[in-house]
């Protein structure tokens, strides 16, 4: 471990201790701080959605992100997000003067943000990358009734050229999610003629592995070998699927109950080398939180304990990855 690691680590346990947290039983702070003390490429880099600690202010929903063991958060700057976009000159200062005080790294957020053109975007982008922050997930798209697909594609890959142009000249990273349903990109192979139009620097894909495989059954594997030379960030999460009033429909569980196979995925990410940071969503029940309510229906410590229990499981499936 470099000095400056070390370094960090001291400081981070310090902060903590005084802060009287060190000391409770409900984290393992000494095996996490020492895991996250680790800045090689051979860790995960991994933010929580900050969607999940919407019922909490900037400055506890970062103590409690640092206080878990995370790098940093994946701020929500969004409609009924954390910050808002109209706002976001005057709070998204704030909640990443937050951030830094518990430590935690100003890397990604979420963001409505793609048409390139739009002055409320450019101003969320330029405000976020004048702060430090490097990645974000731009907004979703829909295929319009009256157009073809080609031609849609054709259209969104214009516009993500347009969007690269200007995350360029800010110096910040667009990806854009897979998301399941009728959404572009739903199927991997759907993102390639629009994110094939561009250079695949400034603009890219977050790689949603939960989503990947509810599309793609048991050729998921096939998707991200094509997909990785535009993949920029990635978010997990699993799931499974079940009977919701008799429909089925994929239900999201804890890490490590459904069926994603991450020891199978991580040791892919290991094999391409794709080291880019990463989201942890908790979609499973959380009292309410993982729907980023701000009134939530169970205690504040379990909601952390249930969002802990599955960055373990993923700090310690990528550590026995192969």
């Amino acid at each position: 471990m470099s000095k400056k690691a070390t370094d960090i680590s001291r400081r981070k346990f310090a902060k903590l201790s005084v802060l009287g947290i060190a000391s409770m039983p409900l984290f393992s702070f000494r095996n996490e701080l020492l895991k996250t003390a680790d800045n090689s490429p051979k860790q995960l880099e991994i933010h929580l959605f900050s969607k999940h600690l919407q019922f909490l202010d900037y400055n506890e929903m970062s103590l409690a992100a640092a206080t878990m063991g995370f790098d940093g958060l994946d701020l929500t700057v969004r409609r009924k997000g954390h910050v808002l976009p109209k706002n976001v000159s005057n709070d998204l200062p704030k909640a990443e003067s937050a951030m830094k005080k518990h430590g935690l790294a100003t890397t990604m957020m979420t963001t409505n943000v793609w048409d390139a053109h739009s002055l409320v975007n450019k101003n969320v982008l330029e405000t976020a990358s004048n702060l430090g922050f490097t990645h974000y997930r731009t907004n979703w798209l829909k295929y319009p009734e009256d157009k073809s697909i080609i031609e849609s594609q054709a259209l969104f890959g214009k516009q993500a050229k347009e969007l690269e142009i200007l995350n360029k000249k800010l110096g910040i990273i667009g990806g854009y999610q897979n998301h399941t349903g009728k959404n572009v990109g739903a199927p991997i192979w759907d993102l390639l003629p629009i994110l094939g139009a561009t250079k695949g620097k400034f603009i890219g894909s977050q790689y949603d592995i939960r989503h990947a495989v509810v599309e793609g059954g048991e050729s998921w594997e096939l998707g991200l070998k094509r997909i990785k030379p535009f993949i920029n960030s990635i978010v997990i999460k699993d799931f499974k699927w079940g009977k919701v009033k008799g429909k089925w429909k994929p239900i999201s569980v804890p890490m490590g109950e459904g069926m994603v196979n991450f020891k199978r995925y991580f040791s892919l990410l290991k094999k391409y080398q794709i080291h880019v940071p990463v989201s942890l969503h908790v979609e499973h029940d959380l009292g309410g939180a993982e729907k980023g309510k701000k009134k939530i229906n169970i205690t504040k410590k379990e909601v952390l304990l249930r969002i802990q229990k599955d960055l373990n499981y993923v700090r310690e499936m990528w550590k026995n990855s192969i």
